[in-house]
């Protein structure tokens, strides 16, 4: 029985998202397979719970179905709610009073005898592995200009020897014995209703058709195992904080099905000059009020280097001085970028708080000229 993912990252159910993240992050900080004394096992158990309680629709299913409604994707299927089998002219009085449910001995599971009638059964859906959820810390610079990232993750991944097929190299490949190359078998089934002929996907081939003569020593035909793997992400310039980046396919993976993508939550560190607005990076520039009035020179660090950034003679409180092409690239990643944005500087005039006898004369004198 699978454990609750809340208990698993140690926080109440009604903990907020930010609760939650700071809770895997100590989690995953600890159990790290990479660090010395970690848990690869407890690490992709809080991976999990993590994937699933940080996405708000997942979450909601979870809390109201548990671990099954973490994958329901949001559909009803004939577990779903309000559905009724005698609705659809199906007598369940016998099986109330003793007939099938105490005597009968008769085996059946209602995914098998609906999964047809509605179209949804369960082994009608597409095999998928599970998606995986990982944080990226970026500096400002690098959520500006784009940058690669390297993510060493322990997960199910397709075996490197096979590349999934589960077959051993130069292995050549066999007609299935078991549903004779049509990957899929029919079964007969005794139920409440009667006896019912089902077709379902062969799971000795996995509706291949065809086997391998020989497995893989590597993955023992399975075509996937558990091991690290490096995954490196070249993530695009002009990211914001809480974006998040999906790599398709890069999650788990699941033998003879699509694997899960992989979900980068981004997380940018604050700059202490420069904040970004769209494709321009903006500032604050405190300038004296001689420099206001007479006009001079500042030195300004921007992400490229230092610029001189000329004030002009009588600007204004709040005014706006534009450099252009210094912003963020719009086009391509890194300085180099083409096409960039924009250097916005808002003006500040820093007036003085005590004036000395010579400087207030000088401006009573500036009275006269309606300065």
């Amino acid at each position: 029985m699978k454990k609750d993912y809340y208990d698993i990252l140690g926080v109440q159910k009604n903990a907020s998202p930010d609760e939650i993240k700071k809770a895997f992050r100590k989690l995953a900080h600890s159990h790290h397979p990479d660090k010395q004394g970690g848990n690869a096992d407890k690490f992709k158990e809080a991976n999990e719970a993590y994937g699933v309680l940080s996405d708000e629709k997942k979450r909601q299913q979870y809390d109201q179905f548990g671990h099954a409604g973490a994958n329901m994707g949001g559909q009803g299927g004939y577990g779903g709610a309000g559905f009724n089998p005698n609705d659809f002219g199906f007598d369940f009085s016998g099986f109330q009073q003793g007939g099938f449910g105490q005597g009968g001995n008769v085996e059946f599971d209602l995914g098998d005898i609906f999964g047809d009638v509605f179209g949804g059964g369960r082994r009608a859906q597409a095999k998928r592995g599970h998606d995986i959820s990982v944080d990226a810390e970026l500096s400002f610079e690098e959520a500006v200009f784009g940058v690669e990232k390297t993510f060493n993750i322990h997960k199910t991944s397709a075996c490197p020897d096979c590349s999934g097929s589960g077959a051993k190299a130069g292995s050549k490949m066999k007609t299935c014995d078991v549903c004779k190359g049509a990957g899929k078998v029919k079964e007969m089934k005794r139920s409440i209703l009667g006896t019912f002929a089902t077709t379902k996907t062969c799971e000795h081939c996995h509706g291949a058709g065809k086997i391998p003569e020989e497995k893989c020593h590597t993955c023992k035909g399975s075509g996937v195992l558990e091991r690290n793997q490096e995954i490196k992400v070249k993530l695009p310039a002009g990211l914001e904080e809480g974006e998040t980046v999906r790599l398709t396919g890069a999650g788990e993976a699941i033998a003879h099905g699509a694997s899960g993508d992989l979900y980068i939550k981004v997380h940018v560190e604050e700059h202490e000059i420069w904040r970004k607005e769209g494709h321009n990076l903006v500032t604050d520039l405190d300038v004296k009020l001689s420099d206001a009035l007479l006009g001079a020179s500042y030195e300004l660090e921007t992400l490229d280097g230092s610029i001189s950034l000329k004030i002009p003679e009588g600007i204004g409180f709040g005014e706006v001085l534009r450099v252009k092409g210094k912003g963020v690239p719009m086009s391509g990643t890194g300085p180099s970028a083409k096409h960039r944005g924009d250097i916005m500087v808002k003006v500040n005039i820093v007036m003085p708080k005590r004036l000395s006898k010579d400087a207030r004369k000088t401006i009573e004198g500036l009275k006269g000229e309606g300065v």
